[in-house]
């Protein structure tokens, strides 16, 4: 236990103390400026000394007591996916401060900063963004499409860009299909757009297990764009779609049993889950030593159709989360594993890109934590009165009302 901080109150005259206790928090990483908590979660050192400058106005004296360890810490396996929530529950969200360190750009606003200066972006801007990067990533629901409807100018604002010089890639937290099945997907809306070009969350689940040499077989709540990108790295996989329509029959004495030699679990979006696929990824990561809980991506909603919003694979991994108590770990937006894989795939520098998005808790905060600019597009789920919110706290460095405002550039000829 050491004193950190202690004031006498003017009023009861009386002395508060914040105590913090190190056998509750096993180590403070000072080299990354993290305290660590027993679950492997962290909260960066200002947030940490906000909580306790306030509430050391206001605490009485501390007693001793013994440590306490939660019964059902996550387990948090190793490598970059890591997917952090803050203990506490400020209204905003930070950005990793290792991530800002390494990454910080000259023209990038900071991820938490007031919403209240920013205006939406002019033909100037779009042209002082454009001259300051040479790689644009583009997610795809809502910016590029929304269901299966192209957005009006979609096609003649890659054309400009690729004019440019600008190389161009396509993301997605959507893991329904494949790369190939995106490739068909981008050739049936009349975009001429390369294999290579397209990154999509069922490919990073793949990727991710590959990079950590992954050897056992996989369980899967998803559809069938997970399967094939795991085919194509050798890795065996079960569930899925041969799960679909499976029926739990809850009669005296009866059990599902697992298959033990799972060791990993990947929850996708999942237009056909059950009961069965929920319980059978359940035992698998409470049952199977070192059993990994993978999400391809957290999004609370998602766009099946243009005419309204779809509860998104974050309802799933939320009924996996609830019924094992583990944090999983993410490969889509925002992790860090994502574009990590982006750049080493591309050869890029991390100042060489700009995020589009339309979503600020994925989109735009993967760009910040990564050190990217960031564009936020109101095309697709984020409206300007949410951007505009005084509880927003995730601040673009440049927003439009859909991507191909960027013609404006073309149209008063500001793009030589």
């Amino acid at each position: 236990r050491h004193r950190l901080r202690s004031s006498r109150s003017p009023v009861t005259n009386t002395e508060s103390a914040i105590i913090l206790d190190t056998h509750a928090l096993p180590h403070f990483d000072t080299t990354c400026a993290r305290a660590v908590p027993p679950g492997g979660q962290s909260l960066s050192v200002r947030t940490l000394s906000f909580q306790m400058a306030r509430a050391a106005a206001i605490t009485p004296p501390v007693a001793a007591s013994s440590p306490r360890r939660s019964r059902n810490s996550s387990v948090v396996a190793p490598g970059p996916a890591h997917h952090h929530r803050p203990l506490a529950a400020p209204c905003r969200r930070v950005a990793s401060p290792l991530a800002s360190r390494q990454h910080t750009q000259q023209f990038s606003r900071p991820a938490t900063m007031s919403t209240q200066a920013l205006s939406k972006a002019t033909s100037t801007d779009h042209k002082a963004l454009v001259d300051k990067v040479d790689c644009f990533i583009f997610d795809c629901d809502g910016v590029i499409w929304k269901g299966d409807k192209l957005i009006d100018g979609v096609p003649e604002t890659l054309a400009m860009l690729r004019e440019m010089g600008k190389k161009l890639i396509f993301v997605t937290n959507n893991s329904t299909k494949s790369r190939a099945g995106y490739l068909q997907k981008f050739t049936s809306l009349g975009l001429s757009i390369k294999a290579e070009e397209i990154y999509s969350s069922s490919y990073a689940a793949a990727a991710y297990l590959e990079s950590i040499k992954f050897e056992k077989k996989a369980y899967l709540i998803g559809e069938v764009g997970i399967c094939e990108e795991l085919d194509l790295v050798g890795i065996p996989w079960v569930g899925g779609p041969e799960d679909k329509g499976k029926e739990i029959e809850l009669t005296s004495g009866y059990m599902l049993e697992q298959d033990k030699d799972v060791g990993a679990v990947i929850v996708g979006f999942d237009r056909h889950v059950n009961y069965h696929k929920i319980q059978m990824a359940t035992l698998c990561i409470r049952e199977n030593p070192g059993c990994l809980f993978i999400a391809t991506n957290l999004d609370a909603v998602t766009h099946l159709t243009d005419a309204q919003e779809w509860a998104g694979n974050g309802s799933m991994v939320g009924a996996i989360r609830g019924s094992t108590k583990r944090e999983p770990i993410v490969v889509g937006k925002p992790a860090e594993f994502m574009l990590a894989n982006i750049a080493d795939k591309f050869g890029l520098e991390r100042s060489q890109i700009c995020m589009v998005g339309d979503r600020l808790d994925t989109d735009i905060l993967f760009g910040k934590d990564g050190g990217l600019a960031t564009v936020l597009v109101l095309s697709g789920v984020t409206t300007e009165e949410t951007l505009m919110s005084p509880s927003n706290k995730i601040c673009p460095d440049y927003y439009m009302d859909k991507l191909p405002d960027l013609l404006s550039m073309k149209a008063e000829g500001v793009t030589a």
